[in-house]
């Protein structure tokens, strides 16, 4: 474990950028061999908007790197946040626990708040707007919910107190989960029950970008599934059911225009459907 910590806090710009594209590189071609849904778009011309966002997504998480490092080093010299405060533990749940509680703040309470907040929701529609949910679409995010993340993920290395090594584990954990959770695969049923337990799957994950309510606010997890169920936003619904997108941004072709989606957080608010998730 100390050598895993000590990799992870001088890890290299470059090693964290193979994470990423080995990670689309990966879950893109086992989407050829596994997929969910056989989707008949072009591959290439769907992945382009995707992927502008993601470099949008990495060029401002590398500009503000700099606020994570100095957050970081402060609550390590001051021995504060919440896993500094608990009596003194092995270093392997040290770890743990600094990685388990980042995911609440930097990702699951960004999530659920994005999602009641009718100006972030706006904002995180980016993200929902996408038609053919794969490995792609998993950093499909607009450059003020990158900004908006980052600022989470901020306040939770500040409540958690992570030095920079848990950080750079818990982010690298974080963005091969989202790829996972997103890419158009299938796991058999009993597999992805099982797993969305304890970590979030593809299908629990999916059934969060389902196009109308309540089903699009549940499941906002990422790494970690028990924060759903410990506070009421676990849903389920059967895969053979589900439909991608958003009700009130139904226009595919508007969705995967990248000059759109730029423009989308700053559109009217549309009022969503909601529906009975009985009658599903």
């Amino acid at each position: 474990m100390e050598n895993l910590i000590n990799y992870f806090e001088t890890i290299p710009s470059l090693h964290r950028s193979l994470i990423l594209v080995g990670g689309i590189t990966f879950f893109w071609l086992l989407e050829g061999v596994l997929p969910l849904y056989k989707f008949e778009y072009k591959k290439w011309k769907h992945a382009v908007p995707n992927l502008f966002f993601t470099g949008t997504t990495i060029i401002i998480n590398f500009a503000l790197a700099f606020l994570l490092l100095k957050s970081a080093d402060w609550v390590k010299a001051n021995d504060f946040g919440i896993i500094n405060w608990l009596p003194e533990m092995p270093l392997v749940l040290y770890v743990f626990l600094g990685v388990f509680f980042l995911d609440f703040f930097g990702a699951y309470l960004a999530h659920f708040v994005e999602h009641k907040v009718n100006v972030l929701w706006k904002v995180h529609l980016v993200h929902h707007t996408d038609h053919k949910v794969d490995a792609t679409t998993a950093n499909r995010h607009h450059p003020l919910e990158s900004i908006i993340r980052f600022a989470f993920t901020l306040f939770g290395v500040f409540i958690v107190g992570t030095p920079i090594a848990i950080v750079m584990l818990y982010q690298s954990l974080s963005l091969i989960a989202t790829q996972f959770t997103h890419a158009n695969i299938k796991l058999p049923r009993k597999v992805d029950t099982v797993l969305s337990y304890f970590l979030v799957s593809p299908d629990m994950h999916k059934v969060h970008h389902h196009y109308v309510l309540p089903y699009t606010d549940s499941n906002y997890g990422n790494i970690f599934s028990v924060w759903d169920r410990l506070l009421g936003t676990f849903m389920k619904l059967d895969r053979d059911k589900l439909i991608y997108g958003v009700d009130v941004f139904p226009h595919e072709a508007e969705n995967s225009s990248i000059t759109n989606l730029l423009k989308q957080p700053f559109q009217k608010y549309r009022n969503a459907t909601k529906l009975d998730a009985k009658e599903n």
